[in-house]
């Protein structure tokens, strides 16, 4: 499908220089399409961005899991590597050792992505702030606006849409000078011992806590002055980044099956005695003298994220290189406003990637980035709009974004939430019911077997389409 065209074609403009508005660009010039990608920083500057590079990491510099064999985002990964992701191929370049996962040194990654676009003559980058619609004339645009689509935008988007509403809450985790944690309680080791790409099965800092001080942490997060956003009232949080305080809110336990979960973790000092709960640190940078804090989110006021972190087993005297946040994100209900190459019903010039389509995550989304940039170059090109098959992980969650979620009947806002890849939104298969020796799968077995069946039908499906012909 892709080739570089020696005709005059005219670009495609892309509004937004994150994950996916970098991977979208990237995708037109190896299709040989013109772009101009238009990125505020430092024009206007974000409550969360740090830099003004392109493909910032501003949450997390984790990419999740690299098993394409039994986990979906992991499976994602791979696609996209097979479809010539810069996003991906970046990631590779700067990973950094993080267990089971994909972790990478956010400057180098960003630093990477940046040169990259800047290096190719078919992509133009404009450091302007688009304040409201694109000009008409603009007769393709991506709009990879993320999370963080500035108010003006957001507004036209509404307005042109009809929507009530367009945002949700998200939340960003502190980063601790590694330096400053002690090491005579905290240790090294990844959940299960498991291995990743760069990693060696200990991977994590781990800080154990016993019964009395976890219940104390949990009083103390709930007791907590906090930072409080009345003027966005009625705006909810997206359930897969959730301030820790919240979490704590839903029950004293919460913590415990979530980020502060003991299990897989033995403490070598104490080998007999299991932790009641454990807080987890990984790695953040190449260097390893930074480590932020895993699942560790919050809106708690600056002054007490100090105090009440600081009452963790090994992290007493920590130095915070950054302290966490809370800022709002934006995001489409994308399965009534887009069609299935992304494009606006209202206006098919427009044409979203990223966040805004209601993915959460930086692959997924510098996936929805990529078919995006796919699917404009097929349409300057005159070629065949070829969608993905649903059965693999691009494709499922292009297919969930666009038309697989059911809206509940009721008097209340779109019920479609941001929504990060998982197997339950492939469809379903028959997988093996047995073992090699014939005994019949139970437990963690029997799901294994099933997220294998998974895929391998969508490395298979990807291969066919991939052979198709035009």
């Amino acid at each position: 499908m892709f080739f570089r065209s020696m005709t005059k074609i005219a670009p495609v403009h892309i509004i937004g220089g994150g994950l996916a508005g970098s991977e979208a660009a990237w995708q037109l010039a190896r299709a040989g399409v013109p772009s101009v990608l238009h990125e505020m920083r430092p024009v206007r500057k974000t409550d969360a961005h740090q830099t003004d590079g392109l493909a910032e990491l501003v949450c997390s510099n984790s990419f999740r899991s690299d098993d394409p064999h039994t986990n979906a985002v992991g499976l994602l990964h791979a696609e996209m590597r097979k479809l010539g992701s810069l996003i991906m191929a970046s990631a590779d370049r700067h990973q950094v050792p993080a267990g089971g996962a994909l972790a990478v040194d956010r400057i180098g990654f960003s630093d990477a992505v940046t040169a990259a676009l800047e290096a190719e003559p078919l992509i133009t980058i404009e450091r302007t702030e688009i304040t409201g619609l694109p000009p008409e004339d603009w007769d393709q645009v991506i709009i990879a606006t993320g999370p963080l689509t500035s108010p003006a935008l957001a507004e036209s988007i509404r307005a042109v849409t009809g929507e009530k509403q367009l945002a949700f809450f998200d939340a960003i985790a502190p980063i601790i000078h590694k330096e400053s944690i002690n090491m005579e309680i905290a240790w090294f080791q990844s959940r299960y011992d498991k291995t990743g790409p760069g990693g060696s099965g200990a991977d994590y800092l781990n800080c154990p806590m016993d019964r009395d001080q976890y219940f104390a942490f949990v009083d103390a997060l709930l007791t907590g002055e906090k930072t409080e956003f009345k003027q966005w009232e009625g705006v909810p949080y997206f359930d897969g980044c959730l301030p820790i305080e919240v979490m704590a809110e839903r029950g004293a336990e919460t913590l415990r099956h979530g980020p502060m979960k003991p299990v897989g973790l033995t403490n070598p000092r104490n080998p007999t005695v299991k932790p009641y709960a454990i807080v987890q640190l990984r790695q953040d940078n190449a260097l390893g003298t930074l480590y932020n804090m895993v699942g560790f989110q919050t809106k708690l006021k600056y002054a007490e994220q100090v105090r009440i972190f600081r009452m963790i087993p090994g992290l007493e005297e920590a130095d915070f290189a950054r302290l966490g946040g809370l800022h709002r994100n934006t995001y489409l209900n994308s399965p009534q406003l887009l069609d299935e190459t992304l494009r606006l019903k209202a206006l098919p010039r427009l044409r979203f990637a990223g966040q805004i389509t209601g993915c959460e995550g930086y692959v997924e989304s510098a996936a929805i980035g990529l078919a995006a940039g796919r699917f404009a170059a097929s349409e300057r090109l005159n070629t065949p709009l070829r969608t993905l098959p649903s059965t693999t992980a691009l494709g499922a969650l292009i297919n969930h974004i666009t038309g697989g979620h059911i809206e509940t009947i009721d008097a209340g806002p779109p019920s479609f939430q941001p929504m990060n890849i998982n197997f339950g939104l492939f469809p379903p298969i028959a997988a093996p019911t047995k073992n090699a020796e014939g005994k019949r799968l139970k437990g963690p077995e029997k799901s294994i077997a099933r997220k294998r069946a998974l895929t391998e039908r969508a490395a298979e499906d990807l291969d066919l389409w991939f052979t198709q012909p035009l």
